[in-house]
């Protein structure tokens, strides 16, 4: 069996969350051999809006994680809903296959992501597909082959094609001996999972190719993302959306990490706007190629007080999962994100008490529909 196919399995099965159980993969390692272009550093070839020009093609995988779904809307609203494809290893539900162009995508098969972006004339390639923070320590080799070699084939892709190409970051990309409350954008990192470890070899990466070989690269570590409309997917910061689940479905919410817990959130909304904004910022008014981008910082025991004043009855306790926990004492309490609204015009919509209407809006009206039915 090839091992590119052994790795699409391992990884179908990790992201399907059926547990596969697998022994330590042999990861294949790949040679490419495409010219760097004689570009000058800013990469400027991308500057022109696309005002000017016709509208992007894009291609995002992972697609069917948290962001993908949210993000192909926001930006089919924008560029018409043939120039933005989905892709995953997985069945999509039928509202969003039915909702615009999905097409199965491995990252780890590079033939095929190849095929893709030339027969698609893709332009700009969203990279979402990884193995999160939690999942990732439970399967450390198969994180560091969806996460490290699977970037590898997206960076190379993209260098060869010419594309824009956006990676997320992640406040797991800082660990114990960075700075924490804020956390600038250049600072000491050092990371202690697999996931923050894959986070920065991205952010280096992407930066080297930028410089090598003028890849028009563009990065924003997100804070944790809470929406309605996902299950949490094993993240450290999954709390903040397990609870507004189990507070109207149940009353009753079990918090894994200890109440005075601060970290960086920010609502999907926000987040993908973000995104959207940077992937069009002209090339020049970019001072760097990843950006922190912060919305709000709280603790689990103020997120409990402000949904209390909503659902008085929801009873809290508190099991802390030493894992998790061990990860989010590592993490930054709050993003200094200045460099991304001087340079781009970044601005946050949703604090906290704005974030806990809209999800309780969004999760009892769904609720009050299930029941309906």
């Amino acid at each position: 069996m090839p091992v590119v196919r052994a790795l699409s399995n391992a990884a179908k099965q990790a992201l399907q969350g059926s547990g596969c159980g697998c022994q330590p993969l042999t990861v294949a390692v790949r040679h490419i051999s495409f010219s760097p272009r004689q570009v000058t550093s800013d990469a400027s070839f991308h500057s022109v809006s696309f005002s000017e020009t016709d509208h992007p093609k894009v291609l995002i995988t992972g697609g069917l994680g948290q962001l993908g779904v949210g993000l192909a809307n926001l930006l089919r609203k924008r560029f018409g809903n043939n120039n933005v494809i989905l892709s995953d290893i997985r069945k999509p539900p039928s509202h969003v296959f039915h909702s615009g162009p999905f097409i199965y995508s491995d990252i780890l098969d590079y033939k095929n992501l190849r095929e893709i972006v030339v027969n698609n004339r893709i332009t700009w390639l969203v990279h979402y597909s990884a193995l999160l923070s939690a999942v990732g320590e439970a399967n450390v080799s198969l994180a560091r082959s969806v996460n490290i070699t699977g970037l590898h084939n997206i960076l190379d892709i993209a260098a060869e094609h010419g594309l824009r190409l956006f990676v997320p970051s992640t406040i797991g990309a800082f660990g114990p001996s960075s700075p924490r409350n804020p956390t600038p954008d250049l600072c000491v990192q050092r990371p202690r999972t697999i996931y923050g470890v894959s986070k920065v070899h991205a952010e280096l990466m992407g930066e080297y190719y930028h410089h090598r070989y003028g890849l028009d690269f563009r990065c924003l570590r997100y804070p944790g993302i809470i929406s309605a409309d996902s299950q949490p997917g094993g993240g450290t910061t999954d709390y903040a959306v397990q609870i507004f689940h189990d507070a109207v479905k149940t009353g009753k919410f079990e918090c894994n990490l200890k109440p005075d817990t601060r970290l960086p959130m920010m609502y999907i909304d926000d987040c993908l706007r973000a995104t959207l904004e940077v992937m069009e910022a002209p090339a020049e008014s970019l001072s760097m190629r990843t950006y922190n981008i912060n919305a709000m910082s709280f603790m689990p025991e103020e997120l409990v007080a402000e949904v209390q004043k909503q659902l008085p009855d929801m009873q809290v306790t508190y099991k802390v999962d030493h894992v998790r926990q061990a990860i989010a004492d590592s993490w930054p309490m709050n993003f200094d994100d200045s460099n991304a609204r001087k340079d781009w015009g970044w601005k946050h919509d949703y604090d906290l008490p704005e974030l806990v209407q809209t999800m309780l809006n969004f999760i009892g009206s769904d609720s009050r529909i299930a029941r309906a039915n």
